[in-house]
């Protein structure tokens, strides 16, 4: 009986906090004193739970559809448009009013009141805050570049805040995620069924805050290796614990609560707009991987697997009958089981692969090839299938035990990890995919869209600026073309 009262609790929560940022999405950025949702006399408990749907909205909606468009997951489905521009990396500052609205006003702003809230044994909300403000910058700064911190958050006081430099914001990562940690520590009361990820534990919490902290590390590997280094090594110092399992997101079928992903394609009338790209799904037929048809659906009839070239959905004589996304991902707009698909902020099998990485670059002691097959293994038990066929996929598979075999350099092995990890966020962290690959270049079987507008050999390297920022900022910087790389894709 109690656990059916705490769903139901749950499910009530996640309901309101989606209409609530459904009713503020459309207001003027950052004009919190406009918004009745961001009141400065907010309960922290009710704002705690806003900040992680908001959250979970950007990456289990549209940052996972430009991720899993440009990782090459899927590709625009022939049979409709929704998404084409994505595939022909012909953008519209106005497609990014609303991510950039629903990161500064819905999570960003929501964390800053709660930091700043006033009241006894609210120490582990407020690490808590922290910690998601430092994922959220993340979030922003790795999809548009330099962005609005120091002066962010505080309209009052700052109606046209200045943009700072990556540099700095990734500084400001690192200082939220000790805050977050430190507060962590104090004895404190704990947020409970609010707390829509953990649920209050707090142990995970601190898992999640040293693995967030060890991929913002190593995402500024080429741009401040000395920086990276000295980070992580700090950071095994402490002798952390990481995620062993998923911090995520669960929804349900119940109406407003579902997949945000799914929620949309419900809104669009079950429109499928997303289907199986050829370059994800050959390299999984090469590898005989049994992950692929838990990450794509049939269709139609179909009794095999099929799908399109990326971009190609206008060419003349391309299959009209395509594999979609699964259930698993949220993707399969004519499937209810979608609805309740999590949306992955950071996954068991990433906090593997992570770790792996830093045993790579000789950052950290350890066991490169254990801590791979931790983050397969992780990866294969995700989608139902068994430690035993990630071993036995893992053992055969060319991307596999012969790569690791192979490698001989720090670099070869950081090819096989990021590789490996690829085809573990395959559908559901597309956008992570995406920034990885920017980062290191891997996989390096991805292939320019064939719908591709922006001229030959470019791809796109980052989200373009809010078209509200544009008109209503005195201090916006200017546009900066998809193709121009951010500071740590170098």
């Amino acid at each position: 009986m109690k656990t059916k009262i705490q769903k139901s609790k749950y499910t009530l929560l996640l309901i309101l906090v989606i209409s609530i940022m459904s009713i503020s999405g459309c207001k003027k950025f950052l004009d919190i004193n406009a918004n009745p949702n961001n009141p400065d006399t907010a309960e922290p408990s009710l704002l705690l739970p806003t900040v992680e749907a908001a959250i979970g909205q950007i990456v289990g909606n549209s940052f996972q559809v430009y991720g899993g468009m440009w990782s090459q997951y899927w590709t625009q489905s022939p049979n409709s448009s929704q998404y084409k521009t994505i595939d022909q990396y012909n953008l519209a500052n106005t497609a990014f009013d609303r991510p950039w609205l629903t990161l500064y006003r819905n999570a960003l702003i929501n964390c800053n009141l709660i930091i700043n809230s006033k009241g006894s044994s609210l120490e582990y909300m407020k690490g808590m805050a922290y910690i998601l403000k430092a994922y959220s910058y993340q979030l922003t700064t790795d999809a548009f570049g330099d962005v609005p911190l120091s002066q962010a958050l505080n309209p009052s006081l700052y109606g046209s805040p200045k943009y700072d430099s990556q540099a700095l914001v990734y500084d400001s990562i690192f200082n939220y995620i000790d805050k977050g940690i430190a507060l962590l520590k104090v004895s404190s009361t704990s947020p409970g069924a609010q707390d829509i990820i953990f649920q209050g534990d707090i142990p995970s919490w601190q898992a999640f805050a040293n693995t967030l902290k060890l991929r913002a590390y190593l995402r500024i590997v080429k741009a401040d290796p000395a920086k990276a280094e000295a980070g992580i090594k700090a950071l095994y110092a402490t002798n952390p614990t990481f995620l062993a399992k998923d911090a995520a997101i669960k929804y349900s079928s119940i109406g407003g609560n579902e997949n945000p992903l799914y929620n949309e394609m419900l809104a669009l009338g079950k429109v499928q707009n997303l289907v199986a790209s050829s370059t994800a799904v050959n390299a999984f037929v090469r590898n005989s991987d049994k992950r692929l048809p838990k990450f794509y659906d049939l269709v139609d009839g179909q009794t095999a697997l099929n799908s399109i070239v990326q971009g190609s959905f206008a060419a003349s004589g391309v299959a009209k009958v395509v594999s979609i996304p699964s259930t698993l991902t949220g993707g399969n707009a004519a499937n209810s089981s979608s609805a309740t698909a999590p949306v992955k902020l950071i996954s068991a099998s990433e906090s593997a692969f992570l770790q792996a990485e830093a045993v790579a670059r000789t950052y950290a002691n350890g066991t490169v090839s254990n801590l791979l097959t931790a983050g397969v293994r992780a990866s294969f038990v995700a989608t139902g299938l068994t430690t035993n066929d990630a071993d036995a996929y893992f053992a055969t598979a060319p991307d596999g035990q012969a790569a690791l075999n192979a490698a001989t350099t720090s670099e070869a092995l950081v090819k096989v990890i990021i590789t490996q990890k690829y085809y573990a966020m395959c559908g559901t962290q597309g956008f992570e995919a995406w920034s990885e690959y920017r980062r290191t270049g891997y996989p390096d079987f991805l292939i320019t869209s064939v719908g591709s507008n922006i001229g030959a050999g470019r791809t796109p390297l980052r989200l373009l600026y809010s078209n509200a920022e544009s008109t209503s900022n005195l201090n916006f910087p200017g546009n900066v073309l998809i193709y121009v790389p951010v500071w740590w894709d170098k």
